[in-house]
């Protein structure tokens, strides 16, 4: 693959992110092939040393879409991290997805399960105290305060598990990342 190329399949697989990026990987890849060419390599033995380009632009991806959850912890910058992550390749996407969607769906369900809970608990707290249960209205009232505070107690432990898993899918694209780097920094 010629220097020309390898540069056009890169600068095709990062589009979308900014342009000062785009131009910042493409100059530091140019430097890589202007380096090994002044050291007498051919621009197929840099491109081969580099890896695919597809690839590597979807690892630069992934890494700017972790910096930007790193900088601004917002929904759409988490759903832009998992989704770069995601495009790292067919045997990540293999292994994660399954492995990501029982788990989202496993937190779906207690999430279900905390808002029936906290709903059950405003509804006994309102009207608990109005059927005459038995122990008395304060009973009903406060029975239903504590299945709320539990509701509410359980909902925080969700969204701490919620953001341990986002923050365990970064370290594994870290890792996914370190891995590809001793190769680019060979070139």
């Amino acid at each position: 693959m010629t220097r020309a190329e390898f540069i056009s399949r890169l600068r095709r697989g990062l589009a979308g992110l900014p342009v000062t990026t785009i131009a910042d990987i493409v100059a530091d890849h140019e430097a890589h092939f202007a380096d090994a060419e002044a050291a007498g390599r051919s621009e197929a033995e840099v491109a081969a040393a580099l890896g695919d380009p597809d690839r590597l632009a979807r690892e630069l991806r992934a890494e700017a879409g972790l910096r930007q959850w790193e900088e601004k912890k917002s929904p759409s910058n988490a759903a832009g991290a998992i989704v770069a992550l995601l495009g790292l390749g067919a045997l990540d996407v293999m292994f994660l997805l399954p492995l990501l969607m029982g788990v989202l769906g496993a937190l779906f369900g207690v999430l279900v399960a905390v808002v029936a809970l906290f709903i059950g608990g405003g509804f006994v707290f309102a009207v608990g105290p109005l059927a005459s249960p038995p122990g008395g209205p304060i009973t009903a009232f406060l029975i239903g305060l504590g299945l709320m505070a539990a509701a509410t107690f359980l909902g925080a432990l969700l969204t701490a598990a919620t953001v341990g898993l986002f923050n365990l899918v970064v370290w594994y694209g870290r890792l996914h990342f370190r891995l590809l780097k001793p190769a680019i920094d060979q070139v």
